[in-house]
C-alpha cells in the first residue's frame, strides 16, 4: 500500500509539550528526534519519552531519529527504539551502504543524505537496504561551505541525484527543511520546487508548515480528473500503446503515472 509522506514533521524527543501537540496535527509522518534538537544532557530523558510516545499517534507514521552509533548515545538509542517498534528508524549523516547495514533488523531504515560523501554514494545507499531517503540540506550546505540560495541551484545536482537513486530502487524520498518559518511564500515555492524534482514530501520544523506541504505534495483535483480520463481512454482502447487525448499523444507510461496518482489520492483520502 502506498503511504503518503507529504509532511514529515520533526519533534524534539525531549519536549513533552511538543510530543503531546504532535498527536493533534495533520502531518503524515512524525519524526521523534533524539539527535540535533536534543541537548547532550537531555539525551537519556528524550530517549525514554520518545519511545514511550511511539504508539500514541494514531494513523500517522512514526519514525525515530537516533544518534549516530559512534556517539555515546547511539547504541542505547538503537536498542530502545527496537523495543519500542516505531514504523522506522532514521539515521543521520548516512555516507555508505554499510551505515544502513549496521542498523538492519526488524525496523525499516530511513537514511538522511546530508554530506558530500553521502551524495556521492547515494545510489549504493539506496541499493543497500534503505526504505526511504531524506535530504538534509542544511548540513549538506554547511559541509559544502556553501550559502543558502532561494532557488537552491547550488543543490540541484544533489537533489536530482538523490531522487534518481530512490526511484531506481523503488524507495520513497523526502526533501529537506525550509528554515524561514514566517516566510509562507518562500516555503510554498520550496515545496513546489521539491515536488517538481520528484520528492514525495518534505521534512518540516514547524506545525505551521503542514497545511501548505500537504496541499502541494497531494494530487490536485485537476490531476485526479486527468488521471481518470487517461485510464478511461486506455480502457476503451485496450490494444493501443499510444492514443490521442485532448489534443496530445499519451502513452502507456502516462497510464502508469495516472495509476500512481490515483493510488496516492486514495491513500491520502483514507489517511484523512
Amino acid at each position: 500500500m502506498q503511504r503518503p509522506r507529504r509532511s514529515v514533521l520533526f519533534v524534539p524527543g525531549s519536549s513533552e509539550r511538543m510530543l503531546e501537540k504532535a498527536r493533534t496535527l495533520s502531518c503524515d509522518v512524525v519524526v521523534l528526534d533524539l539527535e540535533d534538537s536534543v541537548a547532550p544532557d537531555a539525551k537519556d530523558a528524550a530517549r525514554t519519552m520518545a519511545c514511550a510516545a511511539v504508539k500514541t499517534y494514531g494513523a500517522r507514521e512514526v519514525v525515530i531519529r537516533i544518534n549516530a552509533l559512534s556517539t555515546p548515545w547511539g547504541k542505547a538509542d538503537l536498542a530502545a527504539v527496537r523495543s519500542a517498534a516505531p514504523d522506522a528508524v532514521l539515521l543521520a549523516k548516512v555516507e555508505c551502504a554499510a551505515d544502513v547495514a549496521a542498523l538492519k533488523g526488524d525496523l525499516p531504515v530511513w537514511a538522511m543524505i546530508e554530506t558530500p560523501l553521502g551524495v556521492l554514494n547515494v545510489a549504493d545507499i539506496a541499493a543497500g537496504g534503505a526504505a526511504c531517503l531524506a535530504m538534509g540540506t542544511n548540513d549538506l550546505l554547511k559541509a559544502m561551505h556553501a550559502q543558502f540560495l532561494p532557488d537552491r541551484r547550488n543543490l540541484w545536482a544533489a537533489l536530482s541525484q538523490t531522487v534518481i537513486a530512490a526511484r531506481a530502487h523503488g524507495l520513497s524520498v523526502v526533501d529537506g527543511t525550509y528554515n524561514e518559518i514566517a516566510d509562507e511564500s518562500g516555503f510554498l515555492q520550496s515545496c513546489t520546487q521539491g515536488r517538481a524534482f520528484g520528492f514525495d514530501g518534505k521534512t518540516l520544523i514547524h506545525p505551521g508548515q503542514i497545511e501548505i506541504c500537504n496541499r502541494v505534495f497531494a494530487p490536485s483535483p485537476e490531476e485526479i480528473a486527468q488521471a481518470r480520463r487517461i485510464l478511461e481512454a486506455f480502457a476503451q482502447n485496450p490494444g493501443k500503446g499510444a492514443i490521442a487525448l485532448d489534443g496530445r499523444m499519451i502513452e502507456r507510461l502516462h497510464a502508469e503515472d495516472a495509476t500512481r496518482i490515483l493510488a496516492l489520492a486514495d491513500a491520502i483520502g483514507r489517511r484523512a
